[in-house]
């Protein structure tokens, strides 16, 4: 990956809508070479998807909560299981396992306290091999997801 590349992925995460036309213009290389190079990054994994980014709180969720997960055991049947009915919850938008304690930092949404009340209730108590769960409401987004460093 060289710095044209580096600049090519650079405007996507700024604007993925723009055109190869745009795109091409931007990063200083013909519209066929910048394409090339597009599909490139692409076929090679480095961009795994375009995806628009929406608000939480503009559709109707803007309750956030940081819960972080206790397992009772960590082998790979408890882990495998936890796996696959977190990533079944919708609510959850991001699940990550930790080293150390806790195990798991799910990033949860929901549309008020009632409703993350019965999330928690009804599906996050009940993930399997849950001993405990601690939640943190999110008070502020202080930096929005960015942009990699390129």
């Amino acid at each position: 990956m060289d710095r044209v590349d580096r600049e090519i992925l650079a405007e996507l995460q700024t604007d993925g809508r723009q055109t190869i036309t745009e795109l091409s213009e931007k990063v200083r290389l013909s519209i066929s070479r910048c394409q090339r190079r597009l599909r490139e990054l692409e076929r090679a994994g480095v961009i795994r998807g375009y995806k628009a980014v929406l608000d939480p709180e503009a559709m109707g969720l803007g309750f956030e909560a940081l819960v972080f997960v206790t397992l009772q055991r960590e082998d790979q049947s408890t882990l495998a299981a936890f796996d696959e009915a977190v990533a079944a919850v919708p609510n959850v938008l991001q699940a990550q396992r930790l080293f150390g304690d806790p195990d798991c930092l799910l990033h949860v949404v929901a549309v008020d306290l009632a409703d993350y009340r019965k999330l928690y209730e009804g599906q996050l108590t009940r993930l399997p091999g849950v001993q405990k769960l601690t939640s943190t409401i999110v008070m502020k987004q202080i930096v929005e997801a960015r942009p990699l460093p390129t």
